[in-house]
């Protein structure tokens, strides 16, 4: 089994997952939604993750973080430090991405938005639905990714 592949494609998972919600979550949150804006931001957001994923190891992270903290893989106390690390890593990126680009969109529009206020507010959602998505999904994806690791091996 070629863990390596599998936390990879886990991690791919989660950040389409992130990028999906947040640039949802997001657009409707600004008062503001447009098909166009959603979109734009999922792009970008998913790009974002993708470069993260390709050089962050994150599970390696949340493993080590969980050996120093002494908590057993698996365990409910183990779920919450590697969700809280997956959260820290993508969320606050991906929030500061996307108002970067709803302030230049709605600089463009004529209508400049406040960047430090949305930035804050963006992402304290952000952190709050980006740890519930990866306590939630974690173990859904994980499943997903050994099932696939299972059958690059035969």
């Amino acid at each position: 089994m070629n863990m390596k592949k599998a936390g990879r494609k886990m991690s791919i998972l989660m950040g389409v997952t992130m990028s999906f919600c947040m640039s949802l979550i997001g657009n409707i949150t600004s008062g503001h939604f447009t098909p166009v804006g959603f979109i734009s931001s999922f792009i970008i957001s998913t790009l974002i993750c993708l470069i993260i994923c390709l050089f962050v190891p994150i599970g390696s992270i949340g493993k080590a973080a969980c050996r120093k903290c002494g908590l057993e893989e698996g365990s409910n106390g183990a779920r919450c430090l590697e969700s809280l690390i997956v959260d820290l890593i993508f969320t606050p990126v991906m929030t500061l991405a996307m108002i970067t680009f709803a302030y230049n969109m709605s600089k463009k529009h004529g209508e400049p938005m406040k960047f430090v206020p949305a930035f804050i507010s963006s992402l304290g959602i952000g952190l709050i639905v980006g740890f519930l998505l990866a306590f939630l999904l974690t173990p859904v994806y994980l499943r997903i990714a050994m099932k696939g690791a299972d059958r690059d091996d035969k």
